[in-house]
């Protein structure tokens, strides 16, 4: 059972793209590079924003929709390459993120971060949000064998926080974050401020709370309760 949160939680996990970032500013640059190098016009931000969080394959559909699939999947590496050029340039953490983060540590909550993101570009990453002391474990798309929607990246990292798979809450904006979270029984919470196809359905995923801005989230009241084993 779940029961009501009064403190803020022991320890919170969190997505990457879409959820403490956001990196469509980085990713758009990389598909007009891509597009003007193929003699193409510039793609439009908000085209591409829905997709950011469905990763490189996604975005690659989206500015070269008309390009066989087995043709895109041969420039996969070139988009991470310009990406490792772009990172960190042009996106930045939503509005928000830092008082949330700061508020968390504050009360003693430990963060991380579980993304299907390249890790070594998450990585890289870090010294620029200036997060690589404060995020105590991050897990990136090819760390483990399996990514989400698979829990074991969610549990591997709380089990480097030594934190209980239900005392740890995840934080994502995608329906596989969900997915991932409840096949780990962890609380979750829904990034309502992230990227999402029209077609999606946020309060379909059943995620334990939606939240709308990440200023909310400096409040404990915001966060689900931990989940207590029932006893045999």
């Amino acid at each position: 059972m779940r029961t009501q949160q009064s403190e803020f939680p022991k320890a919170v996990l969190f997505d990457l793209d879409g959820t403490l970032v956001d990196s469509a500013p980085d990713f758009i640059a990389v598909i007009n590079r891509m597009r003007a190098d193929r003699g193409r016009v510039p793609m439009a931000l908000a085209d591409l924003r829905p997709v950011v969080s469905k990763g490189a394959r996604a975005m690659l559909g989206a500015g070269f929709p008309d390009v066989a699939s087995g043709e895109r999947e041969a420039w996969v590496q070139e988009f991470l390459d310009l990406y490792e050029r772009e990172l960190g340039l042009h996106g930045r953490p939503f509005e928000g993120i830092e008082a949330m983060l700061a508020t968390l540590e504050a009360h003693g909550t430990a963060w991380g971060i579980v993304t299907n993101k390249p890790e070594y570009l998450a990585r890289k990453l870090m010294p620029l949000l200036s997060w690589e002391s404060r995020c105590r474990v991050l897990i990136g798309g090819d760390t483990l064998p399996v990514r989400k929607p698979d829990p074991l990246p969610l549990l591997h990292a709380a089990q480097s926080m030594g934190v209980d798979a239900g005392e740890c809450i995840y934080v994502g904006d995608d329906e596989r974050d969900i997915i991932a979270a409840q096949a780990a029984g962890m609380p979750s919470v829904v990034a309502l401020w992230g990227y999402r196809l029209h077609e999606d359905d946020p309060f379909a995923w059943q995620g334990d709370v939606l939240v709308h801005e990440p200023v909310q989230l400096c409040e404990a009241a915001a966060w689900p309760g931990p989940v207590r084993r029932s006893r045999a």
